[in-house]
């Protein structure tokens, strides 16, 4: 039995968020029974408890809420946890992944302890964390440094995109780091809901939006992602159809500060509406959306990005490299040339059903072939059972 000791979501059941539905997938849709998951969970309750999700056994690890450093304080907590269930066990050969490069200038006082029993340190660097502009220049420099630390120490690098990959071993050429790429997934199964459904008549006409008459963006509201590229272009566009934005804007000054520059709140086709935190619901409206934008410019393969590919027909993408990995000939790129995406986004409102057609399909094969939760489930075990 090889057991997996899995460090750095939030927990599971999963919630929201790239890793905890990652981690959730990896779980629920576990082949091989030759594999026992033990899953770090965070809490800010002082009464932890152990429980079962589907087979994997699950620890809460209680923090304090203090902001950005809490992250780094629960993955020490999550690895000392580790580590005990390891040594009183008496557990040998197994794998402590760890997801994200929080805690460099600490791994390398971990690495003997595991390695004394057989366990190997993997981790998952992410995107580039030091290049978000909502980090300060300090906390951009701290995620640097612990991204080497994590880099020269890890046993195994899993890259969940190419670009990444690429960048470990260019950037990281001294420590001769060993990777392995294994993509994130998502599905391309349809939502169950119809537009009889309450919650979809509720939603629809709460936000005064008609179906398939809007352009859709998801994501975290952050400058990296390039809001106000697509926010400018589509207001200096001709199109009648609106923009509706996903996202929580609460206590944001990146979102005021955009409202200064654009004047977006004076144009009625400019619609922020909140988050939307059913799954189902989130997937109907991407389904009957008319396209997608995709702003994000910083990390490796992008949730929002494989769940658009796997529900939206027409997507309009930032031409970046980490973008144009996954998505391939399936979409079409804008860049941040003044003019080049209002233009696109005319051109796309003529485009004709077949055309539309012809690009969902080639969408959700890239899913399909490249990024389907089977595939990726499959490669890890794989990757768990042959180390």
């Amino acid at each position: 039995m090889k057991n997996v000791f899995i460090v750095g979501s939030k927990g599971i059941p999963a919630q929201y968020g790239g890793y905890e539905t990652f981690v959730d997938n990896l779980v629920a849709r576990q082949v091989s029974k030759d594999i026992k998951y033990h899953v770090a969970c965070m809490t800010f309750n002082k009464n932890t408890r152990d429980y079962d999700y589907n087979g994997a056994d699950c620890h809460e690890i209680c923090v304090p809420n203090i902001g950005g450093p809490k992250a780094i304080l629960y993955d020490l907590k999550a690895l000392n946890w580790a580590f005990k269930e390891i040594k009183e066990k008496n557990l040998r050969n197994g794998i402590v992944y760890i997801l994200a490069c929080r805690i460099g200038p600490f791994i390398h006082s971990y690495i003997p302890k595991f390695h004394k029993y057989g366990f190997q340190v993997w981790v998952n660097p992410d995107g580039h964390e030091w290049l978000r502009a909502k980090w300060s220049k300090p906390v951009r420099t701290y995620w640097k440094i612990s991204e080497a630390g994590m880099v020269k120490n890890a046993d195994l690098l899993v890259c969940d995109s190419k670009n990444i990959e690429k960048y470990i071993h260019e950037t990281y050429r001294c420590y001769n780091p060993g990777t392995i790429f294994i993509a994130y997934g998502a599905d391309i199964t349809k939502s169950s809901l119809s537009f009889e459904d309450n919650k979809v008549k509720d939603w629809y006409q709460a936000k005064k939006i008609m179906p398939n008459n809007y352009y859709l963006i998801v994501g975290r509201f952050v400058p990296e992602n390039n809001y106000e590229t697509m926010i400018r272009e589509f207001m200096a566009s001709n199109t009648k159809k609106d923009l509706v934005i996903i996202t929580n804007v609460e206590k944001n000054d990146f979102y005021e500060s955009l409202k200064e520059k654009t004047h977006f709140d004076q144009d009625a086709r400019i619609k922020f509406v909140g988050t939307v935190y059913d799954k189902g619901l989130l997937k109907f409206i991407r389904e009957n959306a008319y396209g997608y934008l995709h702003g994000h410019s910083v990390g490796g393969t992008n949730p929002s990005l494989l769940e658009a590919l796997g529900s939206t027909k027409l997507n309009l993408l930032y031409n970046v490299g980490f973008n144009k990995e996954v998505a391939e000939n399936a979409v079409l790129y804008w860049s941040k040339t003044p003019g080049f995406l209002s233009e696109l986004l005319e051109k796309t409102d003529n485009l004709t059903a077949r055309q539309i057609d012809n690009l969902g399909k080639k969408a959700k094969q890239r899913i399909l072939y490249g990024y389907s939760w089977e595939k990726i489930v499959s490669n890890y075990e794989n990757a768990f059972l042959k180390d």
